[in-house]
């Protein structure tokens, strides 16, 4: 896997670091809970004492089907709902971006990153730009 070039979450809002963190746990809570029918079908299978007492008191093999349609079918509309979502975001998307506000200047760029005119120029030839960055997140040097 690829190393980010900027990883300094330090620097961003603590809203944001906060959410990310709750996304991250709902996704994996969502995963888990999804993947937990497809542990009892496969330990139902399997023969284990506990889960075949506890079929038998739910209904055994057809509340197990029935349960395994809602499931499927819980998976099918996640599926269309990231697909719609997916497909969405990409065509939509840059109709709600906002027009930029004004064109920045070389000069402006150099002044607000604390890069000479001649590296600036210099990085834009080059196809492979590393940016060093100091604990603040200002940039010490390119190469």
């Amino acid at each position: 896997m690829k190393e980010y070039i900027i990883n300094i979450p330090q620097l961003q809002s603590l809203t944001k670091r906060l959410s990310n963190k709750i996304i991250t746990i709902m996704c994996w809570l969502m995963w888990a809970y999804l993947l937990l029918p497809a542990v009892i079908l496969v330990k139902w299978l399997g023969g284990d004492a506990k889960v075949l007492k506890e079929m038998h008191w739910f209904g055994g093999q057809k509340s197990l089907l029935e349960l395994l349609q809602i499931y499927a079918g819980t998976l099918v509309l996640l599926a269309i709902v990231w697909l719609v979502w997916i497909i969405g975001h990409r065509y939509c998307t840059d109709h709600w971006r906002p027009a930029p506000a004004k064109n920045v200047t070389d000069e402006e760029l150099c002044e607000f990153f604390h890069v000479d005119a001649e590296k600036l120029q210099r990085c834009r030839t080059q196809q492979r730009v590393t940016a060093f960055f100091d604990e603040h997140g200002k940039i010490v040097n390119l190469k």
